[in-house]
């Protein structure tokens, strides 16, 4: 398992092009960037953006490929993902190590994202037989009326590197088999994923004669490419992952063009443990929800708040179970490997203020928070666990990077007040044995995110499940239930299939 093997079968080069209509390659005229790996600081292969020209470029083909793609049976486009899906599974192993090697997180879990988006394959498969609308009865006698939904045209996607495919796949496998085609802009920080996905794709474009513009790529590092990206007419819907920060410029300016967007933005996401949590399974549920990905997931488990009678028992076996894991900082690649690097000096940078911030509000590390010796680059660190209150500002936001927050509660209500009381809504998770806790937590009244979990962990997806949050997480839904329908144009229809002419509400309007 070597760097050269899995870079050589994906067919990734010393210099690679950024810009993408499908099975065609543009010469990418914009910057020449870098793709460093975390996990020793080495250049991986080098970039060539793209440019306005080549943007512009790629917007001409994906506006004739939508007049061709949009005609094709939605059957017919499921089949297509279908052999995506089947192109990707025979990758998997590839693309797993390079989801690891560029990005940092373990290689069972590169191997995991890959098989998120064999799964949305799947999905999207079974979806393009269920594309359903209603119909109506109308008040007019003869009359008939139904809903239907149709394709919008071009959807930009923005990802975030974090999960450089599966993210990305949610939304341009949906895209795809609603009718749709897609512009795909990567996070800067993991290029090579998307390019090596790319030619996978233009493999099976090319065997069924696709038209060329039905996915594209264009990675630009420059802010010229993602302001036109946003602010495009031509592109009725974005879809971009990332922090709140992000997604608030995006969502304005797409707004002031009477554009859609799907947000997926950030999480604090809470743990309740009440008295009666079986900590048998909860433990393990917050640990790898608070050092997956290095705590660089948007349903990272942020805070878990902690019934004050058995406070100190679930500190104590956090605190094991983190002494355990400190032999399983390193090479993601490694099969012993349970933690990774972070992404970026950044990152460690954020890490280490927001542990520094939690000392002078007064509050007390645990556990870890430094940076360890010894390794190829500094970005391996030591999670951290520290007690805190719920309503300092550094617990208010989401610091990217593995670090718990533990926080005491006494009675129920004031836990799910503590769980809510956060600017995001993404994931939420209760352990709990007591039924009307459960069923309480589910409630109106209960937990305000868009994922809320009993005896499971805050981290992962499962695809069918529409996933995202409310408040700052931006309010999108991706990858399950009827979200498919946020990525196409609802249309009303009227027949009148009498011989008279009756207007709606009983209006008389007769001519001599």
């Amino acid at each position: 398992m070597t760097k050269l093997n899995f870079i050589n079968n994906l067919e990734l080069k010393d210099l690679n092009s950024g810009v993408s209509t499908g099975t065609e390659w543009l010469s990418g005229c914009g910057p020449l960037t870098e793709s460093t790996t975390p996990v020793d600081g080495s250049i991986i292969a080098k970039i060539q953006n793209a440019n306005l020209e080549e943007y512009e470029a790629v917007i001409s083909k994906a506006q004739q490929a939508f007049k061709e793609w949009r005609k094709v049976p939605a059957p017919q486009r499921g089949e297509i993902i279908r052999q995506i899906g089947n192109a990707v599974r025979e990758a998997k192993n590839n693309l797993g190590q390079l989801v690891s090697w560029e990005m940092g997180k373990i290689y069972q879990e590169g191997l995991g994202e890959i098989q998120e988006m064999i799964d949305i394959c799947d999905f999207a498969v079974g979806l393009s037989r269920q594309l359903y609308g209603s119909t109506m009865h109308s008040e007019r006698p003869g009359h008939r009326m139904y809903d239907q939904y149709h394709p919008l045209g071009i959807v930009g996607i923005i990802s975030a590197f974090n999960f450089p495919v599966a993210v990305w796949s949610w939304n341009a496998m949906i895209a795809a088999v609603c009718g749709n085609v897609s512009i795909w802009k990567p996070s800067p920080k993991t290029p090579l994923c998307s390019i090596a996905l790319q030619r996978i794709i233009g493999k099976v474009m090319k065997e069924n004669k696709i038209p060329e513009g039905v996915f594209n790529l264009v990675i630009g590092t420059n802010h010229e490419i993602a302001e036109t990206l946003v602010n495009d007419q031509r592109l009725p819907l974005i879809s971009a992952t990332g922090s709140t920060a992000m997604g608030r410029k995006v969502s304005s300016k797409v707004a002031s063009r009477l554009g859609r967007s799907i947000l997926e933005l950030g999480g604090n996401n809470a743990i309740i443990v009440t008295e009666s949590a079986d900590l048998k399974i909860a433990i393990p549920g917050i640990v790898f929800g608070s050092v997956g990905t290095s705590g660089q997931r948007c349903t990272t488990t942020r805070r878990i708040i902690i019934h004050q009678s058995i406070f100190e028992v679930v500190k104590n076996k956090l605190v094991q179970a983190y002494s355990q894991l400190e032999n399983r900082v390193g090479n993601p690649l490694d099969e012993n490997t349970l933690i990774g690097p972070l992404v970026d000096e950044i990152a460690v940078t954020n890490f280490l203020n927001a542990l520094k911030v939690i000392q002078e509000h007064g509050g007390t590390i645990i556990y870890g928070g430094d940076v360890l010796e010894g390794y190829p680059t500094k970005f391996y660190v030591r999670p951290a666990l520290a007690e805190v209150e719920n309503h300092w500002s550094i617990v208010q936001n989401e610091t990217f990077a593995p670090l718990l927050y533990l926080i005491r509660y006494q009675h129920f209500e004031e836990a799910l007040r503590l769980q809510n009381d956060v600017p995001q809504g993404l994931s939420s998770a209760i352990f709990t044995c007591d039924f009307q806790q459960s069923e309480i937590f589910l409630s109106h009244e209960g937990s305000d995110c868009g994922l809320a979990n009993v005896n499971i962990g805050t981290s992962g997806a499962e695809i069918g499940g529409a996933f995202g949050g409310e408040k700052d997480t931006g309010g999108g839904r991706e990858s399950g239930s009827d979200a498919w329908k946020a990525y196409m144009r609802r249309q009303t229809n009227t027949i009148n299939y009498s011989s008279e002419l009756p207007l709606a509400q009983g209006v008389n309007f007769d001519l001599a």
